[in-house]
């Protein structure tokens, strides 16, 4: 059974940084492409960053190129979201997603506020 779950949400000042991870089960992580989406309250779900198989290819929104990073650990079955120079604007709650099985995860909330 697919599993994803999301971690490393919380509240942070304008201009700050996290890391969000997503640890997967239940599927072989290494074969497949992983992305990170967001969904603010009274919007659509977007798309934030995606990644290949074996993390050669990366995709980010417009709004997050050069201040996301996506990458993943196919040891560790993880998938993260280096997020820096937040702006209140990135306030969401971001999912995990794999294409291949159409899953999501719970999703983790990202609060940026003074």
């Amino acid at each position: 059974q697919v599993q994803l779950v999301e971690s490393g949400g919380g509240l942070v000042q304008p201009g700050g940084s996290l890391r969000l991870s997503c640890l997967a089960s239940g599927f072989t992580f290494s074969n497949s492409a992983m992305s990170w989406y967001r969904q603010a309250p009274g919007k659509e779900r977007e798309l934030v960053a995606g990644i290949s198989s074996g993390g050669g290819n990366r995709n980010y929104a417009v709004s997050v190129k050069g201040r996301f990073t996506i990458s993943r650990d196919n040891a560790k079955n993880t998938v993260y979201l280096q997020m820096n120079t937040l702006k209140p604007e990135d306030t969401a709650v971001y999912y995990c997603y794999v294409s291949r099985f159409k899953s999501w995860g719970q999703g983790t909330q990202v609060t940026i506020s003074s």
